[in-house]
């Protein structure tokens, strides 16, 4: 039954599309569309995920979902960066980190229970995480004591994110042959073939993308009225929308017993932001917009180096247990309270 409703909710993308440019919604009835629109995406993506890793192994399974859940964040900065709100995007790549490294990894674990997790390359890809935050003081220490968007500090941050992707391209290839070598099972029977799988991921990703653009196009107006600060809503809610693809997908998967894979998806995501989006954002914008400087505030440079520091410690065991993931996503609350009082610059 579950399936049918969410199958039939798959519905709502091309209303929230027809919502937004036909009949010109208003900001909160395109914001609550647009949030139940990315439910049951966020479920698909989950499903071709979990058919496709059966292909192709935890590791790269994690790999596709996270590669194709930020694809629509990558989009939705890019546009932020053209309507010249660098502030916006700073926050949801620092929400993004957090989001995933506490709270979607927190839910994999209390939806998944106790069980394994493959701990090398989680720590890797924590570690990670915590390379490109130090890489990111280089243009943030400059920008506290003065304007954050100066000139000078987006040509500074022009080689820590050449630094950044190079990381990832390494990474990402090494990572892949030891996932690609390991000895896997067979495909379940009733498995979608991998390019039906890869194709639903596409799809899914596409209307994703839309409907996220609809979502952080009326966020605005949302929170003038809920009168919260931009930081908070780039932090927490933009961030937590342009995850749902994880958010859910994460889920969904460990809910049916896969919390290995559940567990990669949620930190191969946190380590793509760190070093794929953000890096990405700050190169793309010099073309379609004014250039992004990878200055992040002292609070976000604190919150996210202190989430991969501290997660490193919690899957160090190998193991994943219910109550950690209770811990993670408390922690996470604690952070979003911190945003909401931190206010704007």
């Amino acid at each position: 039954m579950a399936r049918k409703i969410l199958l039939g909710a798959l519905a709502l993308s091309p209303l929230v599309v027809l919502a937004r440019f036909a009949f010109h919604a208003s900001d909160t009835l395109l914001f609550a569309l647009a949030a139940a629109a990315l439910i049951p995406l966020a479920w698909l993506i989950g499903e071709a995920t979990e058919h496709a890793a059966e292909h192709t192994g935890a590791g790269v399974g994690g790999f596709l979902n996270a590669s194709f859940g930020n694809a629509p964040e990558l989009i939705i900065a890019l546009l932020a960066v053209r309507e010249g709100l660098p502030d916006v995007v700073r926050g949801s790549i620092t929400g993004s980190v957090v989001s995933n490294i506490l709270l979607v990894l927190g839910f994999a674990m209390i939806f998944g229970g106790d069980g394994e997790v493959d701990r090398r390359s989680l720590i890797l890809q924590l570690g990670i995480v915590f390379f490109a935050v130090a890489l990111f003081l280089v243009p943030s220490i400059p920008g506290w004591s003065g304007d954050p968007d100066m000139h000078g500090l987006a040509v500074l941050s022009i080689p820590v994110a050449i630094v950044l992707l190079a990381v990832y391209l390494v990474v990402t290839v090494r990572n892949l042959r030891v996932h690609r070598e390991a000895p896997r099972d067979e495909a379940a029977a009733g498995a979608w073939t991998l390019p039906v799988s890869l194709g639903v991921l596409a799809a899914a990703t596409i209307a994703t993308a839309l409907v996220s653009e609809v979502l952080v196009h009326s966020l605005e107006g949302f929170g003038e009225s809920a009168g919260l600060s931009d930081f908070f809503i780039a932090a927490v809610i933009v961030a937590i929308v342009g995850n749902a693809a994880e958010h859910g997908g994460a889920v969904v998967i460990a809910h049916r017993g896969n919390t290995r894979l559940a567990t990669e998806i949620a930190v191969a995501s946190s380590a793509q932001v760190a070093v794929f989006v953000a890096p990405a954002i700050a190169l793309l914008s010099w073309i379609v917009g004014d250039a992004l400087s990878l200055s992040f505030r002292p609070v976000e440079i604190a919150t996210m180096g202190l989430a991969a520091l501290g997660v490193v410690f919690v899957v160090a065991d190998g193991r994943s247990k219910r109550w950690e993931g209770f811990m993670l996503v408390g922690i996470y609350a604690a952070v979003a309270v911190g945003y909401l009082a931190s206010g704007d610059r």
